[in-house]
C-alpha cells in the first residue's frame, strides 16, 4: 500500500506539473528524492546524555535510527576534539519519506505558534528546500517531560532543475508557503 502523499504526486501533481512547465518525458517531471533531517547537539560536549535525548527524538520523529555525527577536526575555541558527537542526522527515502512529509504539512507545521506559513525564498537555486524549526516538540510523537528543546534543520531534495519547478512540486503536496 502506498503512501497517500505518494499516491497524491502520481494523481495529482504529476499532471499538474506536466501541463504548466510542458514536460514531454515523464522522467523529466520533479520528483521528491529524500528528506534528510539534521539535529545539532553543541551541549553534547558537556552533557553525553544530549546525544542519547537527540537519538530517542529523531528515531520517534522520523521511524528509523538516526546517524550519529561527529567532528572532523579539532577547534580549541570550541573545547572541540575530534572525533566527539556532535549532532545527528536521519536520511529518508521511499514511503518513510512520504508519511514524514505528510506528519509534517498536517500536524507538525500547523502547531507551530504563530505559523504564517513557510518562507519561499529558502531555496538553493537547484529545486532543493530547507526548512529550520525551532523546537522538535511540534510532532506528536515527543514527550516534552522527556526531552531536551533544540532545534533541527530538514531538507528536501527534489530531481528538480531550478525553484520555480521545486517551489512548484511542492506546493502540489500542499506545503504551506508564506503569501
Amino acid at each position: 500500500m502506498k503512501a497517500r502523499l505518494q499516491e497524491k504526486y502520481e494523481k495529482q501533481v504529476v499532471p499538474t506539473l506536466k501541463e504548466q512547465f510542458g514536460y514531454a518525458n515523464v522522467n523529466s517531471i520533479p520528483r521528491l528524492d529524500k528528506i534528510v533531517i539534521n539535529m545539532g547537539v553543541g551541549e553534547a560536549l558537556q552533557n553525553a546524555k544530549a546525544i542519547e535525548f537527540a537519538v530517542n527524538d529523531l528515531t520517534a520523529i522520523s521511524g528509523q535510527k538516526p546517524v550519529i555525527r561527529r567532528s572532523r577536526k579539532s577547534i580549541a575555541n570550541f573545547k572541540l576534539r575530534e572525533g566527539q558527537p556532535i549532532g545527528v542526522s536521519v536520511t529518508l527515502r521511499r514511503r518513510k519519506m512520504y508519511e514524514f512529509l505528510d506528519r509534517l504539512i498536517s500536524i507538525g507545521l500547523p502547531r507551530v505558534r504563530d505559523f504564517r506559513g513557510v518562507p519561499k525564498n529558502s531555496f538553493d537555486g537547484k529545486g532543493n528546500y530547507s526548512l529550520g524549526l525551532n523546537e522538535q516538540i511540534i510532532f506528536p510523537e515527543i514527550d516534552i517531560e522527556k526531552t531536551l528543546l533544540r532545534g533541527m534543520n530538514i531538507t528536501f531534495v527534489t530531481t528538480a532543475t531550478n525553484n520555480d519547478e521545486g517551489r512548484a512540486l511542492l506546493s502540489g503536496f500542499g506545503f504551506p508557503f508564506r503569501q
